[in-house]
């Protein structure tokens, strides 16, 4: 991730997205990227990446570390399911039974780590 997004404009862009109306892209992507960096910050390391296209990627959790092509554990979703995720509306596995995460891996399992936001 590029530029550290405060606490502040995350909150903001969360409420904004949570708040049950259509929200505008840039809150959207706003929100997806600060619970990502919440993410990082939370179990640093480059052994998983997690990505929620278009609006990014990281990678976390301490162990191998992956440095060229596709890595060996990743996770993958859409926005509105990784905000799902962090929040604590959905879990884990409810979005792995849904279809709603690609996961591949030994450590792509993030169900620790959530939510980021009770």
């Amino acid at each position: 991730m590029a530029r550290k997004i405060s606490t502040d404009d995350g909150r903001a862009a969360l409420a904004a997205v949570t708040a049950g109306d259509a929200p505008a892209r840039t809150d959207l992507a706003t929100a997806v990227r600060y619970l990502l960096q919440l993410l990082a910050e939370k179990a640093p390391g480059n052994s998983v990446e997690v990505r929620v296209p278009p609006f990014g990627a990281v990678q976390v959790l301490e162990g191998p570390r992956h440095t060229r092509g596709t890595p060996p554990n990743v996770v993958e979703t859409d926005a509105t399911t990784w905000i799902a995720l962090a929040t604590g509306t959905l879990g884990w596995r409810d979005a792995v039974a849904a279809g709603r995460i690609l996961a591949s891996g030994t450590r792509a399992d993030l169900t620790a780590l959530l939510p980021l936001r009770p």
